[in-house]
């Protein structure tokens, strides 16, 4: 499947929740992480994050779909990190 991760951390567990993130995810923008994942490594994301996180402070949103074929992206000004990969 792919998703888009978005998350709001506490200052003190920003960092841990972003190296979790690269694990799993291509970083896009601040805070947020789009990549193919599978159901088995994102219920592993999701286990781990939730050990990271304050649920009475934090939030991590994710936006899941069956293929990224069905998902169209526009970005408006400068792309970040460009995905593109050339071999």
């Amino acid at each position: 499947m792919y998703i888009i991760a978005v998350y709001d951390m506490g200052e003190k567990r920003v960092v841990k929740m972003l190296k979790l993130m690269r694990k799993y995810l291509n970083w896009i923008q601040n805070s947020v992480f789009e990549g193919e994942i599978s159901e088995v490594q994102l219920k592993k994301l999701i286990l781990e994050s939730e050990k990271i996180m304050d649920k009475n402070h934090d939030s991590l949103i994710l936006f899941k779909t069956k293929q990224e074929k069905w998902l169209e992206k526009q970005v408006i000004g400068k792309e970040l990190n460009n995905l593109d990969v050339f071999l």
